[in-house]
């Protein structure tokens, strides 16, 4: 499995001119080779809606933002994904809102026949891992609430790696749907 525990982690850093705290991520943009093929995954097994497509780009949203997701192959069509050993993107996280929905992009995967890179249970969030059809890095996940997330004695975050419930996070509001 890939993604493993990470050993000798250096204590928690506050920077001396802190970011604002109401900071978030927007939008990924990746290069794809294929436009089809990504559109193929994201909308077809993920479940993502198209905001708009052209010929070398597609961009993509969950509930109707601008955009979470953009690609493009103004500089990649037809390309190969970098080689093992290289920089570059370790995965990009999208963050599910409830177990339940986790659980459903899980069955959506598991009906594609989508393989799976390895999946976690680290205590502050559950996660699935896999590759994209260009072999990005992909982390599908649900945070606990955090008044739930294992914490030590001065009241600093750690992070579990426990094995995940698969079969209870497949069934998961499957009854839902």
């Amino acid at each position: 499995m890939k993604h493993q525990l990470i050993q000798n982690v250096t204590p928690r850093e506050r920077s001396s001119k802190p970011i604002d705290a109401g900071v978030s991520i927007g939008h990924v943009h990746l290069k794809t080779a294929d436009i089809d093929r990504v559109h193929s995954f994201y909308v077809g097994v993920l479940g993502f809606d198209v905001i708009f497509r052209m010929p070398q780009a597609l961009f993509l949203s969950a509930g109707g933002y601008h955009h979470h997701l953009g690609f493009n192959t103004w500089e990649s069509k037809g390309g190969n994904p970098p080689p093992p050993g290289t920089t570059g993107l370790y995965h990009v996280a999208i963050k599910y809102p409830t177990r339940a929905a986790l659980g459903d992009a899980f069955r959506r995967l598991a009906a594609a026949n989508w393989p799976l890179d390895g999946y976690n249970d680290h205590g502050t969030h559950e996660a699935l891992y896999l590759s994209d059809p260009d072999g990005n890095g992909l982390e599908l996940a649900w945070d606990r609430p955090e008044d739930q997330w294992p914490r030590d004695e001065d009241g600093h975050l750690t992070f579990g790696n426990r094995k995940l419930d698969l079969e209870g996070l497949f069934k998961e509001g499957a009854d839902q749907t």
